[in-house]
C-alpha cells in the first residue's frame, strides 16, 4: 500500500534529497548513524569558577583532571616504570616545553625518540577507542593525519617492517619533536569529547584573557553563564555601571593590567582624574589586594588606591541612579550614599548611626549625591568607548552568547551557576518583568533573552534602557539566578568597620538544595526526570575543611566549586573540584593547589586528585542513551522516510 505525504514532508524530503541525492548515499548515512548509537558515550568534563586562574585551568585540561594519567596506568600496567609513565605523563601535557628539557639530557636521542613515539601510539589508540575512524580523524593534526591514521590502525605485529619504517622516517628526517607535539595535543583532544564550563571565568585572577583564548580554541565547549562573568558582559555592551565595576575588581585584585594590555582599555583618563580628586586623600580603605609589593613602590600603590576609590564611587553613584528608576528591583538598601551625615562623617543604616572609616567624598553633592560630577560623565564616556571598541574584549565576550546560556539541559543533567530563586517556604519565587510574572525556568529564559537583546543594540541610540538595568541587576539583585544573595554589601565593606552590617544573605535555594524534594521540583520544571539527572551548580566555594560536602540531596545535586581561584582556597582547603561523567560513571575529581606550569614540567609534578564515585552504571552508556543520540534517531528516521519516497517513486532520484 503506498504512503501519503503532507506537502510539509514533501518539501521537507526535497531538500534532504539535496544532500542525500541517491538511494545508496541514504542506506550508507543509516548504516553509519546507526553504527554510531551503539558507540560509548564520549567523557564530558565539568569546570567551574576559574576566576582568571589560568595555570590551573590549563593543567586541569591538557591532565583532563587526571584521565590521561589513568589512560598511561591502563595501557601499560607494570610494563614500564613510574618514573617513565611521569614522563610520558608530563610530555603529553607540555610536549613543547618537556621536549626542550629532555633533547638537552638525552645520549641516544633517536633510540629514545623511537621508544616515546610508540609509547604515545599506544594511549592514543586507547583513547580513540571509543570514536568513530571518521571522527578520529577529523581531530588529526592535519599535516600528520595521514601518518597517525596508519599507526592507529595497523597492527604493529602483523606489519611490524611498515610499522617501523614510518616510526624509524619520522626520526631520520628530524620531524620526531613536531610528531610528538602533534601527538600529544591529539591525545588532550581525544581525552575529553565534550567541556562544560559552569560559570565565573572572569575576576580576582590576573589571565581571564587566557583562558578565554583557550575555550574558543577548544573543540567542544559551553559555558553557563555566572555573575562575574554577565558583568563582563554588561560591560562589553558599554553599560556605565558593569564597566564601573568591572575596573573597581580589577583595581582591588591588583589586575588593571588584564584591562589595559590583554584588552587595551584605556585607564589614563581614570589615573588622571584619580590624582587630580583624591591627591590629598590616603585612601587606606582602597589599597589594593596585592600578594607582593616587591614591584611596587609606595606611589604606585597609591595610585592604584586612588583609582580604586574613584571608579567605586562613581560605581555606587551609577547603581543608586539604577535603583531609584526601578523600584520594583526592591534594591532600596541599597541607596546609602544619601544615609550619610558628610559633615559628622556617619552613615545611617535601618535607624542605627555608624561611623565611616573615610569620610573624603571630594565629588559628592550631598544634595543630590547619586549625580555624577561633569568629570565623572566625561571619564565614563570614555570608559564606554574604550569597552565597545575592544575587539579583543568583544571577540570574548561573543563567545558567551554563541556558546553560552543562563542553563543547560545535556544528557539528563542540568546545569546553572547559582541557583533557582525560591521564597522561604521552598517555593519558586517570581519576577515582574516587562509586566509580566516569571519564576523557574522561565524566569531563566526571560533573562537570557534580555540580556541577548541588551548586547545585541548596544550600538543602537536610544536603545532600551532598562533592558542594561536588568543586565545589572543579574550582576547583584536579589532574584538573580546568578547571584543568589538578598544584597551585595560592598559600600559597608569598605566604609563601616562593624561587620554586622557585611552580612549577606543566601537565597532559601541554598537551605533547600540538600532537599531532595526540591531538586525534584526543580528537576521537573526544567522537564527532566529526577531519576535519572543531577543538578550541577558552582559560584559558593564548598567549605570542605568545615566538613562540608559537595555531593547534595544524596547525589541529586553536585556543588563543584571548591576553590580554583586563590583567594578562596583559604576558606575551602582545597584547590577546587572538577566532574568528570564517561560511559561508565559520574566522577567528583577533588583537586590540591597546584603550584606552577614550570615545575610541574621541570620534576614531572601533576595535580595531585582524589576521586569519588558519585553513581554508576551497570551498563556502559552508548551514544543512543544521549542528546545527541535523540537526535541520531531523528535523522534515521527522516533517512528511512526518505528512502520510502525515494523507492515509491515520490521523489527524485537526483543520480
Amino acid at each position: 500500500m503506498d504512503k501519503t505525504y503532507s506537502e510539509e514532508q514533501i518539501k521537507y524530503l526535497s531538500l534532504l534529497s539535496q544532500k542525500f541525492p541517491t538511494i545508496q548515499s541514504v542506506c550508507t548515512e543509516i548504516i553509519n548513524l546507526e553504527a554510531i548509537l551503539n558507540l560509548p558515550k564520549g567523557t564530558e568534563h565539568f569546570l567551574t569558577d576559574i576566576h582568571g586562574e589560568y595555570d590551573t585551568f590549563s593543567h586541569i585540561l591538557r591532565n583532563a583532571s587526571g584521565v590521561v594519567r589513568r589512560k598511561i596506568d591502563q595501557v601499560f600496567g607494570h610494563t614500564i616504570s613510574e618514573k617513565s609513565k611521569k614522563l610520558l605523563a608530563t610530555l603529553i601535557y607540555y610536549p613543547e616545553e618537556k621536549l626542550e628539557i629532555v633533547t638537552k639530557t638525552i645520549d641516544d636521542l633517536d633510540n629514545w625518540y623511537s621508544v616515546i613515539l610508540r609509547r604515545l601510539v599506544y594511549v592514543a589508540r586507547a583513547c580513540a577507542d571509543k570514536y568513530t575512524r571518521s571522527k578520529v580523524r577529523k581531530a588529526m593534526p592535519a599535516e600528520y593525519a595521514y601518518i597517525i591514521d596508519e599507526l592507529l590502525n595497523e597492527n604493529p605485529e602483523k606489519k611490524e617492517q611498515y610499522y617501523d619504517r614510518i616510526i624509524n622516517t619520522i626520526i631520520e628526517i628530524d620531524r620526531a619533536n613536531h610528531f610528538i607535539i602533534a601527538l600529544s595535543k591529539f591525545i588532550q583532544r581525544l581525552t575529553i569529547d565534550k567541556l562544560h564550563i559552569i560559570g565565573d571565568v572572569y575576576d580576582r585572577g590576573p589571565y581571564p584573557d587566557k583562558v578565554m583564548d583557550t575555550l574558543m580554541q577548544y573543540h567542544n565547549v559551553d559555558i553557563q553563564w555566572g555573575n562575574h562573568d554577565i558583568l563582563w558582559m554588561g560591560a562589553a555592551a558599554g553599560i556605565k555601571s558593569c564597566i564601573a565595576t568591572v575596573v573597581r575588581i580589577s583595581a582591588r585584585y591588583d589586575n588593571l593590567d588584564t584591562l589595559e594590555d590583554a584588552y587595551g582599555i584605556n585607564l589614563l583618563p581614570l589615573a588622571t582624574f584619580a590624582m587630580k580628586k583624591y591627591n590629598k586623600d590616603a585612601c587606606s580603605c582602597f589599597m589594593p589586594k596585592i600578594s607582593s609589593t616587591d614591584n611596587y613602590d609606595s606611589l604606585n600603590i597609591k595610585l592604584l588606591s586612588q583609582m580604586h576609590k574613584a571608579i567605586a564611587i562613581i560605581e555606587f553613584k551609577l547603581e543608586g541612579q539604577i535603583v531609584q528608576r526601578n523600584p520594583e528591583f526592591n534594591m532600596d538598601s541599597r541607596l546609602l550614599l544619601d544615609k550619610i551625615n558628610y559633615k559628622k562623617g556617619i552613615i545611617t543604616i535601618n535607624g542605627i548611626e555608624y561611623p565611616l572609616k573615610d569620610n573624603y567624598f571630594p565629588t559628592i553633592d550631598p544634595k543630590d549625591p547619586y549625580k555624577l560630577c561633569q568629570e565623572e560623565e566625561e571619564l565614563m564616556e570614555k570608559l564606554k568607548f574604550s569597552f565597545l571598541n575592544s575587539q579583543n574584549l568583544q571577540k570574548h565576550i561573543k563567545l558567551f552568547f554563541s556558546k553560552g546560556s543562563m542553563y543547560l539541559k545535556h544528557n539528563s543533567n542540568l546545569l546553572f551557576h547559582s541557583s533557582i530563586p525560591l521564597n522561604a517556604d521552598g517555593t519558586f519565587k517570581s519576577i515582574k518583568i516587562e509586566g509580566a510574572e516569571y519564576y523557574g525556568k522561565s524566569l531563566c529564559d526571560k533573562f537570557e533573552t534580555v540580556t541577548r537583546r541588551a548586547y545585541l543594540n548596544r550600538w543602537q541610540q536610544g536603545a532600551n534602557i532598562q533592558d542594561y538595568d536588568y543586565v545589572w541587576y543579574l550582576w547583584c539583585g536579589p532574584c538573580s539566578p546568578l547571584f543568589g544573595k538578598d544584597q551585595m554589601t560592598t559600600f559597608e565593606r569598605y566604609f563601616i568597620e562593624d561587620e554586622k552590617t557585611h552580612k549577606e544573605h543566601l537565597d532559601p535555594y541554598y537551605n533547600y538544595r540538600d532537599n531532595k524534594e526540591t531538586c525534584k521540583m526543580i528537576l521537573h520544571e526544567f522537564g527532566l526526570d529526577p531519576a535519572v539527572s543531577h543538578i550541577i551548580n558552582g559560584h559558593v566555594p564548598v567549605k570542605v575543611k568545615k566538613g562540608e560536602s559537595p555531593i547534595k540531596a544524596d547525589g541529586m545535586l553536585l556543588v563543584i566549586d571548591g576553590g580554583m581561584s586563590k583567594p578562596y582556597q583559604k576558606v575551602t582547603g582545597i584547590a577546587g573540584y572538577t566532574l568528570m561523567y564517561d560511559s561508565y560513571s559520574l566522577i567528583l575529581i577533588e583537586h590540591a593547589p597546584f603550584v606552577s606550569p614550570q615545575i610541574a614540567i621541570e620534576n614531572e609534578l601533576d595535580i595531585v586528585s582524589s576521586r569519588s564515585l558519585v553513581t554508576r552504571k551497570s551498563d556502559r552508556i552508548k551514544v543512543g542513551d544521549t542528546d545527541i543520540g535523540v537526535e541520531l534517531k531523528q535523522q534515521i528516521s527522516d533517512l528511512k522516510m526518505l528512502l520510502d519516497a525515494y523507492r515509491e517513486g515520490m521523489i527524485k532520484v537526483k543520480g
